[in-house]
């Protein structure tokens, strides 16, 4: 048991970080039909596999393994020639995915949270395909322009890639997706080098700063610097009424109705493109500038219950905006520190006086030092402070709050 331990410990010790880089694919019409139809006998794969688990554990009391439903691939494909038509690590990862679904919802459940279990899945959210092996189920030539490639998928073919970016790195697995708009991308795992993880720090910066976000300015920071928030939903509102309406009156199982679908779906898909290209560009800017940022340490999830911010709050992303700092942050060598949000818009700045504040007031006014400073400047300042607490610079640790 504890060889087997230490063996885990050195496992991990020598997993080398990863990166994943998004290219869009445009494969021809003989390669997208085969490809959707990969999606749909991988969709029936995951709900069988889904029910075999569910039976066994109902009838016999047995919880079924990775490993065991993997070994019974083979005479599935004898049952049902049509998977042989499916590359076997691709059928390997449906049954993986059944297992993570799983062992989240066991994890879930021992650590009090609300369970979800699995579900069956519908053809139409299933919309990926996962190879496994560089060289073996996937490779890529590079091509004479600079910006172009080919991607070679095992069993489809030869498939145009636009290689927008130099992958540096060993890739290691690729997953095909496609998204409701009926476009096809591919993310390209990589393995990183210690020499390629250290040509990505950026120089020195002693500058640290406080983010204090909201919804009347998407964050204002420590420095007296405001970032609009630019409402991305709001502003294409009345376009998915629009075509919303067009939906609704359409056919149900037409194929005019299915259309309309999509026109809805390429409004979403503009509103979230929208809003990446904003959080990518603040957060490389922000992270370029500062060497330690601090943050409250926000459940956003359970602040999206509240019923008249919950639409506000989805737009403003906050969730994304944290995850990419944070994600930019270790590949640039920064400091991200999470505080507790407590008490960080009451409390004065300058003197430590605490007070009520309605969000409807945006002023604060400390009635002991007579300070006068806008609400959110005044808790970024707050955020800092507590931020260079935590990371040592002062004798009182404040503690995290739960994960963002």
């Amino acid at each position: 048991m504890a060889k087997t331990s230490l063996n885990m410990r050195t496992q991990a010790a020598e997993k080398k970080p990863r990166k994943t880089y998004l290219f869009r694919i445009y494969p021809s019409r003989k390669q997208r039909q085969k490809l959707e139809a990969w999606l749909g006998l991988c969709c029936e794969v995951y709900n069988a596999a889904l029910d075999e688990r569910q039976s066994a554990y109902r009838i016999a009391g047995i919880s079924l393994s990775y490993e065991h439903q993997c070994a019974e691939l083979p005479a599935c494909k004898q049952v049902y020639p049509a998977l042989n038509e499916v590359l076997s690590q691709v059928l390997q990862d449906v049954v993986k995915r059944v297992d993570r679904a799983f062992d989240g919802f066991f994890r879930r459940v021992k650590e009090g949270q609300k369970p979800g279990y699995p579900r069956f899945k519908s053809r139409f959210r299933y919309d990926s395909l996962t190879f496994k092996q560089y060289g073996n189920s996937f490779s890529i030539v590079p091509a004479s322009k600079k910006s172009k490639a080919t991607l070679v998928l095992a069993k489809v073919g030869h498939v145009k890639m636009v290689r927008h970016r130099a992958i540096k790195g060993t890739p290691k697995t690729a997953i095909v997706k496609r998204t409701p708009t009926g476009k096809w991308f591919v993310s390209i795992s990589v393995e990183l080098q210690e020499e390629e993880i250290i040509s990505k720090l950026l120089p020195v910066s002693e500058e640290a700063v406080g983010i204090d976000v909201g919804l009347n300015t998407f964050a204002y920071l420590s420095c007296g610097e405001g970032i609009a928030n630019p409402r991305f939903l709001r502003a294409e509102e009345a376009a998915l009424a629009r075509v919303g309406r067009k939906l609704s009156k359409a056919p149900k199982g037409s194929k005019q109705r299915a259309k309309k679908r999509k026109v809805v779906a390429r409004v979403h898909e503009r509103i979230r493109n929208r809003r990446k290209n904003f959080i990518e560009q603040e957060v490389c800017q922000l992270i370029k500038r500062f060497g330690l940022v601090a943050v409250e340490a926000l459940v956003v999830r359970s602040m999206m219950k509240h019923p008249k911010l919950v639409k506000s709050i989805a737009d403003a992303s906050w969730s994304m905006f944290f995850t990419r700092l944070q994600a930019k942050a270790e590949e640039a060598g920064r400091q991200v520190v999470r505080v507790n949000p407590a008490y960080t818009s009451q409390t004065c700045s300058a003197c430590g006086h605490r007070q009520q504040m309605p969000l409807c007031v945006r002023v604060y006014e400390c009635p002991q030092c007579s300070l006068v400073i806008h609400r959110d400047h005044n808790g970024s300042l707050n955020i800092l402070a507590n931020g260079l607490q935590a990371v040592g610079r002062h004798s009182r640790v404040i503690p995290e709050a739960p994960g963002l």
